[in-house]
């Protein structure tokens, strides 16, 4: 008998327009075969992406992911793949696209070989399930009670190449610099190893933001070669983490997990109430922790989540905070000369949505909203998203939040308009602060780049952190309880409640070490300190 499946919707996207890519799904899975012999069953499944792309530089991917449950859902783990390798053995794409498996097998990536772009239907992805690595039975495997789930995350791949980090303004914040009497960037040209020093030009020199047990001015540290310094090819996320996904990772969590990424609590600067709040409509019954939490705008970019929360959802996705110097190599591109005071588009200039460019207009707005008159490539609102103007009622109830991920871009707009980064990331300006292992802590200097495995901590108290010993926030004294700290990591591109426009250029500094713990302040969210913290994760190609 085979394996008896259920289908999950992946994280799915959607847009009221005609968007570069959106609107994700995974339908139809199902297990074709299995082999005992080998303890593999293949699966295949429908993927279908709308405006999906491949250029003479980049693409776009899907992250292809799958948990399994042998107790009929009520624990969920990480299922292992069934070769490495682009369409290893059993694995299978339609024409014009291949199966990438990294080394670690943790998932797959599903991507074009054709230099073309355009909506995505591919039927039959076929793919392999070593189950037996992940400790599973024959009988098991094909047990009634077992069940499995996909998930699907679109990403962007940043290729080799060298890049510029700092921009060469004075006026850009704590900017990385050559000297102390020299603006010109960073000049990143290989992953060695990087060492800083107290020199008035010419040398790699570290500009210190203000942050509790930050180095300081010209301290001369090493980068080692372990740490990602953006040279080598990655994959970055397409959008920032949205409420569809934390809401998809959330429910496959055990209850204890639940608790401590509960962000509907007032716990560590928590949204305390499961209504909307700055725009943020997760909702969750801890009384009854059985009950899946849900969203009612899945496409909008999830707020409220401290460190240890996107930490949690990295590892058990199998993806990899992203460095400081990978950020600014995502936005600003191989080999592209700064501008000064460049925003993620690539111009020192920018436009603000307004509240009343939200469209639909004369009516409740409903999820996919979208910006009326198509110029605007900012979610800096000042004014909030007003709800008795006939224009954006409903769930915004007048707060400020963010918008839905990729909203800018519409149809046939450049990447000014539609503000992406230089190879397609979106919003890496603006909408929320987004975490980065920060170059200036000897805790961001120790990440090695490891992969979450897909699985969580199960220590008492500790359930459901992350469990890279490598990654920032990892508690020093005992990693077994994973990562519930923030020392490492810091928070580049801005949010909404920006007061500083500077905050939205890539190379501003000012919240790069900024650790909450250290700070006293609170990890989800603090009005104090004027961030509202956001996700988005990244993974080496390997």
């Amino acid at each position: 008998m085979l394996k008896k499946t259920i289908l999950l919707l992946a994280i799915t996207l959607n847009f009221a327009t005609s968007v570069f890519a959106n609107n994700l799904k995974l339908n139809h899975l199902d297990a074709s075969a299995t082999d005992t012999s080998t303890h593999r069953m293949t699966f295949t499944i429908d993927l279908r992406q709308d405006n999906g792309w491949r250029n003479a530089v980049s693409h776009d991917a899907v992250w292809v992911f799958m948990k399994y449950s042998t107790d009929g859902g009520q624990t969920w783990h990480h299922a292992s793949m069934g070769g490495a390798g682009v369409n290893p053995a059993g694995f299978a794409a339609t024409q014009g696209f291949e199966v990438f498996v990294p080394q670690d097998m943790k998932g797959f990536f599903f991507r074009r070989t054709d230099l073309m772009s355009g909506n995505v239907n591919a039927t039959g992805v076929r793919f392999v399930w070593n189950y037996a690595q992940d400790g599973v039975s024959d009988d098991t495997a094909k047990a009634a009670n077992t069940i499995t789930k996909v998930f699907g995350i679109e990403m962007v791949y940043i290729p080799t190449g060298a890049f510029f980090a700092g921009d060469g303004s004075s006026a850009t914040p704590f900017r990385f610099k050559r000297g102390s009497a020299d603006d010109s960037p960073w000049y990143i040209s290989s992953e060695n190893a990087i060492t800083t020093a107290n020199v008035p030009s010419g040398g790699f020199y570290y500009q210190a933001t203000g942050a509790t047990n930050e180095n300081a001015n010209g301290d001369a540290f090493l980068i080692p070669n372990s740490f990602p310094k953006g040279y080598n090819a990655f994959y970055l996320m397409k959008y920032e983490l949205t409420e569809g996904q934390w809401v998809s990772f959330f429910n496959t969590l055990s209850p204890a997990a639940k608790l401590n990424r509960d962000i509907t609590s007032s716990v560590q600067g928590g949204k305390a109430s499961s209504g909307a709040v700055d725009r943020n409509t997760i909702a969750w019954d801890a009384a009854h922790p059985a009950t899946p939490a849900t969203t009612a705008r899945p496409s909008r970019a999830m707020s409220y989540v401290s460190w240890p929360d996107v930490a949690a959802f990295a590892d058990w996705a199998g993806l990899r905070p992203m460095t400081e110097l990978e950020f600014e190599k995502a936005a600003r591109g191989v080999d592209v000369a700064p501008v000064t005071g460049e925003f993620a588009w690539g111009t020192n200039t920018y436009n603000a949505a307004a509240a009343d460019e939200i469209y639909p207009p004369d009516q409740d707005e409903n999820g996919s909203e979208a910006v009326l008159n198509g110029t605007a490539n900012l979610n800096r609102n000042a004014l909030g998203w007003t709800s008795g103007d006939g224009r954006n009622g409903g769930l915004a109830q007048g707060q400020k939040g963010p918008l839905r991920a990729g909203i800018f871009a519409v149809n046939s707009t450049s990447r000014a308009a539609s503000g992406a980064g230089y190879f397609g990331n979106m919003e890496l300006s603006g909408n929320l602060a987004e975490p980065a292992v920060t170059i200036g802590r000897p805790e961001g200097r120790q990440f090695l780049g490891t992969h979450g495995d897909g699985e969580l901590s199960t220590a008492a108290s500790f359930e459901g952190n992350a469990t890279n010993v490598d990654w920032p926030g990892i508690d020093p004294s005992d990693a077994r309880k994973g990562v519930d700290k923030t020392a490492g990591i810091g928070y580049r591109g801005g949010d909404f409640s920006s007061a500083n426009a500077s905050d939205f250029q890539i190379s501003s500094r000012s919240f790069a070490a900024k650790d909450p713990d250290s700070l006293g302040l609170n990890q989800r969210h603090d009005a104090s300190a004027g961030i509202f913290y956001g996700a988005r994760l990244a993974r080496t190609v390997f």
